[in-house]
C-alpha cells in the first residue's frame, strides 16, 4: 500500500423480508467470502439486529483504498450476487462509503446509541490483558538472538506491534461480535 492511499470502509445495510432470514445468511456467507478475494480487500464484519420487526444485517468492508473498493462495488460479481439477494431485500442496496471509520463500538444503525464507555472498557480490557502476558512469553526466545531485539526499545516495539496487529484485524473484530448483545445498551431502562 503505497503512502498516499488510505484505507476505506463501506457500509452496507440490508433489511431482511421477513420469511428469508436463513436464504440470505447462506447468500451472504458465499458474498464475504467471494468479496475476500477482490483486490485490496482488509476485511469484513457484518453487525445483525432489528429495525421495524425485520433483521438487519449491516456489513462492514475495509478496502485498501477508494479504488479498490470502486472495482468491487461495479464488479458483474457483485452486482450478479446483488441480482441473486435482491428478492430477499425489503429496501434494496444501502451504501455508506467512509474513510477511516472503525466499527468497534459503533451502533449498527444510525438511531442506536453507542454502548456504554465502561463496557467499550470491559471489552478491550478482555482482549488486551492476555496479549500483555502471553506475546512477551512468546517472543522471548527470538528477543535474546540480536543485541537490538533484546533492547528495552527493540523488544518493546516488537511485543507492541505484535499486540496492536493482533487486536486491530483479529481479536477486537471478533470480539466485539462476541459481546454484540451485551454491548448493546438496555433501552428498555430509558426513563421517558
Amino acid at each position: 500500500m503505497a503512502f498516499n492511499e488510505e484505507v476505506v470502509t463501506l457500509v452496507i445495510r440490508h433489511r431482511i423480508k421477513a420469511g428469508h432470514e436463513a436464504a440470505y445468511e447462506a447468500w451472504l456467507r458465499r458474498t464475504v467470502s467471494i468479496a475476500g478475494q477482490a483486490e485490496g480487500h482488509l476485511g469484513v464484519d457484518v453487525h445483525r439486529s432489528r429495525h421495524d420487526g425485520l433483521q438487519v444485517f449491516t456489513s462492514v468492508l475495509r478496502f485498501c483504498n477508494t479504488d479498490d473498493m470502486q472495482r468491487w462495488l461495479d464488479s458483474e460479481q457483485r452486482r450478479g450476487l446483488l441480482g441473486e439477494a435482491a428478492h430477499m431485500l425489503a429496501d434494496g442496496d444501502q451504501i455508506e462509503v467512509a474513510p477511516h471509520k472503525e466499527f468497534w463500538f459503533s451502533p449498527p444503525t444510525d438511531d442506536a446509541p453507542p454502548p456504554p464507555r465502561w463496557k467499550q472498557a470491559v471489552v478491550t480490557l478482555l482482549v488486551i490483558l492476555p496479549l500483555t502476558l502471553l506475546v512477551p512469553l512468546l517472543w522471548g526466545p527470538v528477543l535474546g538472538l540480536h543485541p537490538w531485539l533484546s533492547s528495552y526499545v527493540g523488544s518493546t516495539f516488537l511485543i507492541t506491534l505484535t499486540i496492536v496487529l493482533l487486536v486491530v484485524y483479529l481479536f477486537m473484530p471478533m470480539a466485539t461480535r462476541l459481546f454484540a448483545a451485551w454491548l448493546q445498551p438496555d433501552l428498555s431502562k430509558d426513563i421517558r
